[in-house]
This record gives C-alpha cells, structure tokens and sequence, in this order.
C-alpha cells in the first residue's frame, strides 16, 4: 500500500482542500423546488380529494363531508378540477423549455380555479342561490337551454383554461413539432373544449362525459405516441392513428343528435384505436423487463384492456345514461384506463414539473393491485346489479388512489432527502 493511500484524510495532503473543491463543483446542484409549480399542484390535489369524497357520496358510502350537490359535479371536478390541470401544467412546463412562455401557465390556473369554484359553489348555499337569481339577458338565456346557474363560474374559468391548453397545442404545432403526436393531442384538447362547453350550456352530464372521456384518452394516445416515436415511427401508423382519433371526434358528434347511431360508433373507434395502439407499444416489450419499466407495462397494457369493456358495451347495448351499465363504462374508463396510464408515467411526469425524482419502489405495485382488483368487484357486482359489493369495489378504488398518492410522495420524498445527505 502506498503512503498516500495510509494517510489519513484529515491529513490528505496540500493540495487537498482544492480537490475536495474541485470535486464539490463538478457535482451536480439539486434543483431548487419549483414552488410556483406546486402550487398548481395543490390545485389539482384539492380538486382530486373533493372528488372523491364526492364519489363517497355517490356510491352512498360514509363521506367525511356528505352533500349531494358536491356529489353531482364528482366527473368534473375529477376529469377538469384534477386531471385536466394536470395536464395543462405538464404541458405549460414543456412550453417554458422553449423560452419564457409565462402565459401557458394560465392554463393549469384557470382549470384548477374551476375545479375550486365547482367545490365552493357546491358547499355553499349562499353561492348557489346568489347565482340562481342573477339576471341574465333575454337573447342569452334563449340560447341556453336547461342552463344551471351554479355552473356560470366554474363552466367559464374551465372553459377559458382548455381554450389556453389548445392554444399551447397550436402553438407547438406551428412553431416547434409538426407531428401526428401533436396534431392528436390538439385533437383531444378540442374535445375536452367541447365537452365543457356542452356541460356550461346545460346538457345533462351523463350524455357531456363521453366527451370528458375521449379528452383524456386522445390526449394519452397522443402523449404515447409522442413518449414511444420509435415504436410509431412508422408514417402510416401514426396516421391511422389519428385518422382513429378523428372517428372518435365523428361519433361523438353523432350521438350529441342520435345516441342510438353515435354510441356504437364511439364503441367502434375507441376499440379499434386502442388495439391499434396497444399493438405498437413498447409496453409489448418492456412488460419482460425488470423493475419500473416493467411495472409502467403492466400498468399501460392493463389500461388498454379496460378500455375494451365499454368499447363492447357501447357497440352491442343500447346507451346507458345512468344505473350500474352507466358507471362500468365510465370507471373502466376513468379508472382502468386513465389511472393506470397515470400510474405508469408519474416517474416521468413528476420529474418534469417537481424536479424531483420518482424512484422505483417495490411498493409501487400495491395501489396498482388495489385499483385493478376494486375496478373488477366494481363491474362483476354491477353486472349482477348487487349493490353492497358495487360499492365495496367503489370505495377500494378509492383506497387504491390514496395509496397511490401516498405511495409517490414518500417515495419521492425519500430520494429527495437521500440526495440532499449526499449533496451535504
């Protein structure tokens, strides 16, 4: 052994200090913590927790705040309130990388204060009658039919908010990407438009979330094909995946008109567009990996599955507008579909927007079982139309989500800490 390998290191030498500098300066900073960012955050989590209690409520089950007017406004404040800002904020982030584009953050903020208006207003009967008598103008309320006052603020603000989030989609269509994977998201934002401005003008939400729904499932394809280019590098698959995504779009009008002719369609487009992109994921792949790569499959390749029980459904059963079929079809969806791919990308997304890192964690595969096992009793009981298991099923999911966010924060959390001992 050497004598500078015997020394001892508080007697390493001269030259010491200036390695142990040198050494300090070429390690990366940690990030500062973006708290603007966060708190946008807290908007989407406020949303996310009064949505489900909502759904507590819903499902008739003990809610810790039980009112029946935050239960009607449960798909909004989940699809917009939670999500929608979600997306609007992970979008924003990715336009700033382009330069300062402060005004793509109005997005997120305006959804997010949607999704808290829907909450007061709900909560409060003061707000709510103050609203009722508002006078609104002949010409308006002629064009309005069925119109409910309580949803003027939150329809306006969430309204103004995917007009933004379009708005950043054209943006980077014409100035930095013009991609399939772009033009498909620019789809589902017009759709999560639409949707809102069906739900603001009056229409009754059952027949509004088909188009709730197709916001967030476009947007995702769109997302995947964007994350998985080499897996949809070819030119003809992107393009019929978007010409899938603009069937999607066509039957949903048609249903607005005639149900009977426009579910079926819907069914048709949504199936074929998942096998399709199902068929071309890397998750085919990366299933037989090890680690996080392999749970991010599992989760896709599940959600894609999901979304094939109400794609059956609408294509050979009339169109459900409430009862047990009504809630298969949207949870399928929302929760099989969308929670799952939620799952799946949080370590990319949460990086993105927190600068923060989302390690994997053998712990991460908990929630996920809980939400695929609670989204089966939920379908099985309501098939057999058994209401004490439905809501059994129900109220895991929910179980599921708050493990889920759980299970994210510490995790993240602990890397955090772990990288700031090491910094130190």
């Amino acid at each position: 052994m050497s004598e500078a390998s015997r020394r001892p290191a508080h007697d390493a030498g001269p030259d010491a200090p200036a390695k142990a500098s040198s050494i300090a300066t070429t390690r990366p900073p940690i990030p500062r913590l973006p708290v603007g960012r966060l708190a946008f955050l807290l908007l989407a989590g406020i949303a996310l927790l009064a949505g489900l209690d909502a759904s507590l409520v819903r499902l008739g089950a003990l809610a810790p705040v039980a009112s029946t007017s935050l239960g009607t406004v449960h798909g909004l404040l989940m699809i917009y309130g939670f999500l929608g800002t979600a997306i609007c904020l992970e979008r924003a982030v990715a336009l700033q990388s382009d330069g300062r584009r402060v005004w793509a953050y109005a997005a997120p903020l305006l959804t997010g204060a949607g999704g808290i208006s829907a909450v007061v207003i709900s909560l409060n009967e003061g707000a709510r009658a103050a609203l009722a008598n508002l006078p609104i103008p002949q010409y308006l309320a002629a064009h309005l039919s069925g119109f409910a006052p309580e949803r003027m603020m939150p329809g306006f603000l969430i309204t103004l908010g995917m007009a933004l989030l379009t708005a950043i989609y054209c943006y980077v269509w014409a100035r930095r990407q013009a991609t399939h994977a772009v033009l498909i998201q620019l789809m589902g934002a017009l759709i999560g438009l639409g949707g809102i401005l069906l739900w603001w003008r009056g229409l009754e939400t059952p027949r509004a979330v088909p188009w709730w729904l197709a916001f967030l499932i476009v947007t995702i394809v769109g997302e995947r094909v964007e994350l998985a280019r080499l897996a949809f590098a070819s030119g003809s698959t992107e393009r019929r995946i978007t010409a899938e995504s603009a069937a999607l779009m066509v039957g949903l009008t048609v249903a607005l008109y005639s149900p009977a002719v426009g579910y079926p369609l819907i069914g048709l487009s949504l199936g074929v567009l998942m096998v399709d992109t199902a068929w071309h994921d890397v998750a085919r792949g990366t299933v037989r990996m090890k680690g996080l790569p392999r749970l991010a499959a599992v989760c896709m390749l599940s959600g894609y599955a999901w979304t094939l029980v109400p794609a059956l459904m609408w294509v050979i059963a009339p169109p459900a507008f409430d009862g047990y079929g009504y809630d298969a079809g949207v949870h399928a969806i929302t929760i099989g579909f969308v929670v799952s791919m939620l799952l799946a990308h949080a370590p990319v997304i949460i990086p993105a927007v927190a600068r923060r890192e989302v390690p994997y964690h053998v712990a991460m595969w908990v929630p996920l079982a809980f939400l695929q096992l609670s989204l089966l009793v939920r379908l099985l009981a309501g098939a057999r139309e058994a209401a004490y298991p439905w809501r059994l099923g129900g109220t895991l999911g929910i179980v599921g989500m708050l493990l889920f966010v759980a299970t994210t924060l510490t995790v993240t959390i602990r890397r955090a800490r772990a990288n700031a001992r090491e910094a130190r």
